[in-house]
């Protein structure tokens, strides 16, 4: 499995970073729509919604809210503001469950409008900042970051994992894992520092910025796994060999995005 998983990425990553650097904003903001949609169709799982011709019915709807986001102007940073509101409601939600789960694992409609506060500020968070100024690069980073401490707290949780993280919603994920995770994105975060000759001044909030990020990106996981265990599943989807599903490639990007958006806007306000 583990194989399967690094060839799958060795294939697909450069393919996306390619993707990245060169289509235009307009192309990107389709891709990103078509990833999103795909996600909502994959959430019909995890609403109960499963049969044909039901399952198409969220999807569609999802198109209809992002084409709605696109055609009238709702200024960037409330939808964000909402988006990181929403992850502080998802986080008293995983740290309650299961006990809580009974306030909305029977109702379709309430977690249908997760989807919306999960899928939608992600999709404005990606598109607001590949539209920046250095947009492709600091897309890029959150982007490795986010992958780099993915794979530092899979790693380290493998090897000395042993304190659980959040039991009842994900029994593999460790505190130790956790470390991994903020270990890694430091290495990251301080050589893109160097890499990029970033102002010493602007280290400080990156910083901050940077791990927090992460820190909700092991949010998003979380949420995730809680959604697939209420739900009985083992994976979001089978797009891709030894990923599971679009959901299961995204899940800690729902969560990073919009935070790292935010917090862009709130760095460039106080640098001014």
């Amino acid at each position: 499995m583990l194989k399967q998983r690094i060839l799958t990425a060795l294939i697909l990553i450069p393919i996306f970073i390619a993707l990245v650097l060169k289509l235009s904003p307009a192309a990107f903001c389709i891709l990103v729509s078509v990833i999103v949609i795909w996600g909502a169709w994959e959430w019909s799982l995890f609403m109960g919604v499963a049969k044909f011709p039901h399952c198409f019915f969220y999807p569609i709807a999802m198109f209809f809210i992002v084409l709605f986001f696109l055609l009238v102007p709702i200024p960037i940073h409330t939808i964000l503001y909402a988006g990181v509101g929403w992850w502080f409601v998802a986080l008293l939600l995983v740290c309650l469950y299961p006990k809580a789960s009974q306030l909305w694992s029977k109702s379709v409609l309430l977690r249908a409008i997760m989807g919306v506060f999960v899928l939608i500020p992600c999709w404005t968070a990606i598109n607001f900042i590949r539209s920046g100024t250095n947009g492709i690069y600091m897309l890029l980073f959150l982007f490795v970051l986010i992958w780099g401490a993915d794979s530092g707290a899979y790693f380290v949780g493998k090897k000395w994992g042993k304190n659980k993280l959040a039991p009842h919603v994900s029994p593999g994920k460790t505190l130790q894992g956790l470390l991994g995770a903020l270990i890694t994105s430091a290495i990251i975060m301080f050589s893109a520092f160097f890499l990029f000759d970033i102002p010493r001044s602007l280290w400080l909030g990156a910083t901050l910025l940077s791990l927090v990020t992460v820190l909700f990106s092991v949010l998003g996981d979380l949420f995730e796994s809680m959604l697939k265990r209420n739900a009985g599943l083992k994976d979001s989807g089978q797009l891709l060999p030894g990923h599971g599903g679009m959901l299961d490639r995204i899940d800690s990007l729902t969560a990073a995005a919009p935070v790292f958006a935010l917090g862009v806007i709130i760095l460039q306000r106080i640098s001014v």
